[in-house]
């Protein structure tokens, strides 16, 4: 009998699945997001942290070798000339776990999320009122 491997419940639990030094760069991001956006609500989405604030924020998972901090195509657009130094994918972005995690540029691109989400939140409840 294949027994599944059971997801997340919680963020705690998966930042303790890791090794000590891949919880601290988890924690150093998951702080940098909750100051930028503290009205956000954090979750376990697709089996990783989440942060939702009317619509899903920010996402970020641990890799081996890197963090992956996922926000979106729209915010990877807005600020492709500061993540070159960085591996970027359409939705994602990987900072290097021997490397100091980009607090300033994190801290701007939730930001930016949060700005869109909020946009968006207020162009659907005004066209709801129609």
């Amino acid at each position: 009998m294949d027994e599944k491997k059971a997801g997340f419940a919680t963020v705690d639990e998966y930042i303790a699945s890791f090794p000590e030094e891949t919880q601290v760069k988890l924690q150093e991001l998951r702080s940098t997001i909750r100051a930028a956006a503290p009205e956000a609500e954090e979750k376990i989405s697709y089996q990783m942290p989440t942060f939702f604030l009317k619509g899903n924020l920010v996402y970020y998972a641990a890799w081996k070798k890197h963090i992956g901090f996922y926000a979106i195509p729209s915010a990877n657009e807005a600020f492709q000339d500061e993540l070159a130094a960085y591996t970027v994918s359409k939705g994602a972005v990987q900072f290097p776990l021997d490397q100091p995690l980009p607090v300033d540029l994190v801290t701007r691109m939730v930001r930016f999320r949060v700005a869109e989400n909020l946009a968006r939140a207020e162009a659907r409840a005004r066209k709801d009122e129609e």
